[in-house]
């Protein structure tokens, strides 16, 4: 009776997911095509901060370099690389510098030292920010690659909405299968806990959202949130800036952006693992309990239906089954809306599952084991993150 009752709940549980997902997906937009702009559109600041990306970003800087927006400046923070990143950036603005008349300008900062309380990217954002001169600006990553149209085509589309904040949704390149049967499910996972959808409902203040790759915001819209400083110890960076606009009651608006932005997040599966261990903890406030009651959860609303035709019969096995209908169409649904692709790695759902409990579990031991995190070469102690989400 106990496992018909939690069959039962289970099944409900995905039946209501998925009304919320068939109801929420289409009110996510594409990037609209062609917008008018006003004779003299705003400049627009881009600031990229990298660290130790030697490889991406020459080809992230040329993607701007070629945008079609006809007012551009971009502003490259070198963030204490310690390898050739810098070097490449200078070696752009040299070049760019002597094609004044065919392209944005390129400026060049070099962030040699980190104060206390900042973590490096944010602080890298903010000191860009600083030398910013644009009504507009575009926060983004040093792996990110820009279709021509994409800065032009989504400030048109702010103007046209009066809006503050749009973020966009970008496409997310995976070479493996099992890479990216991770990296949609963790990303599936993350859409179920804060909606993406809710940030297009202007009536409500309590979900937000950001996206490191687009968060293109007015400037009296960042400095009204506390630009950086408000959230300078944030790991989750990008959705704390989204969170704060809505919460300020900031116009938001997110958008599918793959026809517009690509990102490969990480190269391979053990990259990824590498890369969550230090910034996933940080989605439950570095609080173990939190942390626990997502693993519990993880394994009973996914893993018990997914793993239910191992070990159930009956009416529950039904039930479960069903749920197995649910999840896997809402699943399906956010990976073809978002990355434009057929997620025919949905086969490899439960696995997925146990995989992304392993990876919090690990990320929250090596953090209690270390009592902190290394983010981006510099230690930072649980208690100091801590204060940050209080």
């Amino acid at each position: 009776m106990f496992e018909l009752i939690v069959a039962l709940s289970i099944c409900i549980l995905w039946g209501l997911i998925l009304v919320r997902t068939t109801l929420g997906l289409p009110t996510i937009r594409d990037v609209p095509s062609k917008l008018p702009l006003p004779v003299k559109p705003p400049l627009v600041s881009v600031v990229i901060a990298a660290k130790e990306e030697q490889e991406n970003i020459q080809e992230t800087i040329r993607h701007l370099l070629r945008q079609s927006y006809p007012r551009l400046e971009i502003i490259a923070v070198n963030d204490r690389s310690s390898d050739a990143t810098g070097a490449r950036m200078e070696s752009l603005k040299a070049w760019s510098d002597k094609r004044p008349e065919q392209g944005p300008a390129l400026r060049v900062i070099h962030v040699t030292q980190l104060p206390q309380g900042w973590l490096g990217k944010n602080h890298a954002l903010y000191q860009g920010y600083l030398q910013s001169r644009g009504s507009f600006i575009l926060f983004t990553d040093a792996d990110v690659r820009f279709e021509p149209d994409a800065i032009r085509d989504t400030v048109a589309y702010a103007l046209q909405q009066g809006a503050d904040h749009v973020t966009l949704l970008p496409k997310l390149e995976a070479k493996s299968f099992w890479l990216k049967a991770f990296v949609h499910y963790f990303l599936f996972s993350l859409c179920l806990l804060v909606p993406p959808w809710k940030g297009n409902q202007d009536g409500q203040r309590k979900y937000g959202i950001g996206v490191g790759a687009f968060n293109l915001l007015r400037r009296e819209a960042y400095e009204g949130i506390g630009t950086h400083k408000a959230f300078s110890m944030r790991p989750d960076d990008d959705l704390r800036l989204g969170m704060l606009i809505k919460r300020g009651g900031w116009k938001q608006r997110v958008l599918a952006g793959v026809k517009r932005i690509a990102v490969e997040w990480y190269p391979t599966l053990s990259d990824a693992v590498r890369g969550l261990e230090k910034n996933i903890y940080s989605g439950f406030g570095y609080r173990l309990p939190l942390a626990l009651a997502a693993m519990l959860g993880q394994l009973v609303g996914f893993g018990l239906p997914l793993t239910a035709p191992f070990w159930s019969r009956g009416p529950a096995l039904a039930l479960f089954l069903l749920a197995d209908v649910f999840l896997v169409v809402a699943y399906l649904r956010h990976v073809r809306r978002f990355n434009d692709e057929r997620g025919e790695e949905a086969i490899a759902l439960p696995i997925s599952v146990y995989m992304l409990v392993w990876v919090l579990a690990r990320s929250v031991s090596l953090a209690h084991a270390r009592k902190g995190v290394y983010w981006r070469g510099t230690f930072y102690s649980l208690e100091e993150l801590r204060r940050m989400f209080q």
